[in-house]
């Protein structure tokens, strides 16, 4: 199992059963993890192609706004505390549900952590862990 980060493309959607049936029925795509309770229409991991493919519903934000590019990572706090350490300014931890805990910049939910950042021609980046401890 690879220790270091991988990436995960983003897409953003507007119904996710629409869009997990046409991608697990037309693209034989897999679903990994989606998201409950709260976050059920908000998120999903896919497989399709051997790669990593995440759904997000972009709900009343513009799709701009969101991570096209997400750095999966097996620590999400180390990770983090890393990119500070090289200069990486992170967002505002904004939770995505009421069962969210924030510490800094990570945002802790049942089923994982993330936190954002911009590189320097204003992409939104996002890192990930699944299911960390808080």
């Amino acid at each position: 199992m690879a220790t270091g980060p991988h990436l995960a493309t983003l897409i953003p959607i507007r119904k996710m059963s629409r869009a997990i049936e046409f991608y697990t029925k037309k693209l034989d795509a897999k679903v990994v993890v989606r998201g409950t309770g709260g976050m059920e229409e908000y998120w999903a991991s896919m497989t399709l192609a051997g790669a990593d493919v995440w759904f997000v519903s972009a709900g009343k934000q513009p799709a701009r706004k969101l991570a096209y590019q997400t750095l999966v990572v097996p620590d999400i706090k180390k990770y983090v505390a890393t990119l500070q350490k090289r200069g990486v300014k992170f967002q505002k931890a904004d939770p995505p549900s009421k069962e969210s805990k924030v510490v800094g910049p990570i945002a802790f939910d049942t089923f994982g952590a993330s936190a954002f950042f911009k590189d320097t021609e204003g992409n939104l980046l996002m890192v990930w862990q699944t299911s960390p401890r808080m």
